[in-house]
């Protein structure tokens, strides 16, 4: 435990260097509630997704190490990560010394790199293993704390994909006419309706300047749809310039496709690059 804490202490400050810390490319890298001490069993699960047309157009430019490279924009929800969370607003994190291993998800690849692909610029630092790519920092860091639940890799990147496959926000939205453009903006209250209806639970929405940035459903433990944090223990860890205008949007982008790039994410950047925690 003391060197997974060494190690999101060092990241912190590294985000913070980087003028990285606040904003959408990183959440806190440890709970307030969970430095130095002991993690209680998680309350509810997050499933975290990103939106690629608010990421992509400010990352799109490093085209060859992230999923905004494809020939095509993303014009669906991808997958960010599946949080075990608390009901006061904050989370456990690095909860067990157990490593990513790629082989132990290899079957699932294909579908990772279609639905839960990184949108980011550079690997992610993990609790464990330095750094690697964006699964696993979201094993290390959330998927180790997702017992009795999830109990290993495989099994917490698969019950990610299920969920998301399950309950389809980017279908949701189309149902009640929500949908991706770059002039049109909604209601956040008909979103917001749009998605309670469909799934059962009212979720969470994070924006950057007016546009949809990450969405959030929420489940208990047996993965049933709950409502997600709504009142003030959401926002206490939230920069006030993620909050949600009265109108928002789902904006796309165009991608940058190098002429050598190819579909397959590549999960880690060149030594030079900068590391940092995307949660």
């Amino acid at each position: 435990m003391a060197t997974a804490t060494a190690t999101c202490l060092l990241a912190v400050w590294a985000l913070v260097a980087a003028g990285l810390f606040g904003t959408g490319l990183a959440r806190a890298s440890v709970a307030p509630a969970a430095v130095g001490k002991e993690q209680r069993e998680f309350d509810y699960f997050a499933l975290a997704l990103q939106w690629p047309g608010t990421i992509c157009s400010s990352t799109r430019h490093c085209c060859a190490v992230n999923g905004c490279c494809r020939s095509e924009a993303l014009h669906t929800f991808t997958i960010h990560g599946l949080w075990p969370d608390y009901d006061d607003g904050t989370w456990p994190s690095c909860c067990r010394h157990t490593s990513f291993d790629m082989d132990k998800i290899t079957p699932l690849k294909p579908t990772l790199d279609k639905y839960w692909p990184s949108l980011y610029c550079s690997t992610s630092s993990t609790c464990f293993s330095g750094r690697g790519p964006f699964w696993a920092h979201e094993w290390e860091k959330h998927g180790t704390c997702s017992s009795p639940v999830v109990h290993e890799e495989l099994q917490y990147f698969t019950t990610a994909i299920d969920l998301y496959l399950k309950y389809n926000v980017t279908e949701m939205l189309a149902t009640g006419d929500i949908l991706v453009s770059n002039g049109k903006e909604y209601a956040l209250s008909d979103v917001i309706d749009t998605i309670k209806h469909a799934f059962g639970g009212s979720p969470q929405i994070i924006c950057k300047k007016g546009s949809v940035e990450e969405l959030r459903l929420c489940f208990t433990k047996d993965l049933k749809p709950r409502d997600c944090l709504t009142t003030s223990a959401m926002y206490k860890n939230l920069s006030k310039s993620k909050h949600c205008p009265r109108k928002i949007s789902l904006p796309t982008y165009d991608p940058i496709v190098l002429t050598n790039s190819t579909l397959e994410i590549v999960p880690e950047a060149s030594d030079n690059g900068l590391y940092f925690f995307t949660s």
